[in-house]
């Protein structure tokens, strides 16, 4: 049975074995909304991908950032913000200018990086990125839930 409304946060230290806490904290919060068990992989990947991003690029490998996730959710939107402070990232260059990445080729040249942000887009219904450099970047995605 899920709640009509949920609203939760977690902060960790931008540390790579912090990505299984925020998975176990988001199944967790999961578990009280309506988002529908279809859904449940795609949302847990793109945070997955978010909070791992954050780590690797946002803050260089440093482990002294914070990174903060909060969920939203009510019966018609699962919305989740992760927050960091670390470096920002210019989505022009990235994926958001090559949203029909030929993913095939990708693969087939050997690269395996640079798909967080294409992975995102794929799987979850909106991806907004705002920053105020050297202050706070704030990565928002919504998957939409759907009337049964």
């Amino acid at each position: 049975m899920s709640e009509a409304h949920v609203s939760d946060r977690i902060e960790v230290d931008a540390k790579t074995q912090n990505l299984a806490k925020v998975r176990e904290f988001l199944h967790g919060t999961i578990k009280r909304s309506a988002l529908p068990a279809a859904d449940i992989n795609k949302v847990v990947l793109a945070v997955d991908e978010a909070v791992a991003n954050i780590i690797q690029h946002g803050y260089a490998g440093r482990d002294d950032g914070k990174i903060e996730v909060q969920i939203d959710a009510d019966e018609k939107r699962f919305t989740i913000r992760v927050i960091d402070s670390g470096i920002s990232y210019d989505t022009a260059r990235g994926a958001d200018a090559n949203k029909d990445l030929d993913m095939k080729a990708h693969v087939t040249a050997g690269s395996k990086r640079g798909l967080g942000l294409f992975i995102m887009r794929k799987v979850m219904d909106e991806v907004r990125y705002d920053s105020k450099e050297g202050q706070q970047n704030v990565l928002t995605l919504v998957k939409n839930i759907k009337a049964a």
